[in-house]
């Protein structure tokens, strides 16, 4: 028995992990793989663009958790012919290794069970997985300090190559300020390629992490309901791949609110925007747009 993680059931009978560490719930209410398939799958248009792109298709898993996201979308795209590479970042293995230990309750491992195991192993597996061909990569360590390495950069700019979609699950900015700052989104935003359109959804619908987004260059829009979530936030580097963007009245609500001035450091706050952060709001080419 695992005195760091537990199995749950959700009010709805799916059994999920539970982190007694950080008193966080992996995909607390529809489960893992309805929120995998809601957030992720269908907003990400993944199997349309999977389908339509030449070539290798690119995933950064940031956040790797006890693998859900990833196990989803390898099970919505699995009948595509084509070459997938997932990149999945995480500070920890552990969760995944007390995940696959009960595979069986979870359920979303059926038929990856070898090939995760390969990945804790080696931190890599290689596979073929019904009519697509996967190599996917686990990168354990400090994400933030990663992106922000100078030096690594162009080294990291060779070894991993930019990518199509990024599935960011990190724990909330109350938990984990570290994963959002606008530091890291700017780090993050200079590493996609302006000729490889990305996409990037994430859970939160806050104020405050959209226009941490926009600050960092990324177009950002209403993203897809999930669990007791309305809404959520799905940002990219064209507003091509967003479908509602975020718009000049709430640019207006974001002007009120009481929670919106990026973190710069570590360490969680609530502030109003400050002036130059305002114009450079209003400044936005998604703004100059919508006008």
């Amino acid at each position: 028995m695992s005195k760091d993680y537990q199995l749950v059931h959700l009010n709805n009978g799916i059994c999920s992990v539970r982190s007694l560490v950080d008193a966080e719930t992996f995909h607390p209410v529809v489960g893992p793989v309805a929120e995998a398939e809601a957030l992720y799958v269908n907003q990400l248009r993944l199997r349309e663009r999977v389908q339509n792109t030449p070539g290798e298709f690119v995933i950064w898993d940031v956040g790797l958790g006890a693998a859900a996201n990833v196990l989803t979308a390898l099970q919505a795209t699995r009948e595509i012919q084509c070459q997938l590479r997932v990149i999945s970042f995480d500070h920890t293995p552990e969760p995944l290794k007390f995940a696959l230990k009960h595979a069986k309750e979870l359920g979303y491992f059926d038929g990856y069970e070898k090939p995760v195991a390969e990945l804790l192993q080696n931190q890599r597996a290689g596979f073929q997985n019904e009519r697509q061909t996967v190599n996917w990569e686990f990168h354990c360590g400090d994400f933030p300090a990663w992106l922000s390495n100078s030096k690594l950069k162009t080294q990291n700019s060779k070894l991993f190559p930019a990518p199509h979609a990024i599935l960011f699950d990190a724990y909330s900015p109350a938990r984990n300020p570290a994963m959002w700052t606008l530091p890291l989104f700017r780090n993050l935003f200079q590493r996609l390629d302006p000729q490889r359109p990305c996409a990037l959804p994430t859970y939160s619908r806050s104020t405050i992490l959209r226009v941490t987004l926009l600050l960092a260059g990324f177009y950002v829009g209403v993203g897809h309901a999930t669990g007791e979530k309305e809404e959520t936030t799905i940002a990219a580097n064209t507003p091509d791949l967003i479908t509602e963007p975020l718009d000049a009245r709430w640019l207006e609500r974001a002007r009120r609110s009481h929670s919106a001035e990026p973190l710069i450091e570590p360490v969680y706050r609530t502030a109003p925007l400050s002036e130059e952060n305002w114009e450079r709001l209003q400044a936005h080419p998604q703004f100059q747009v919508n006008r």
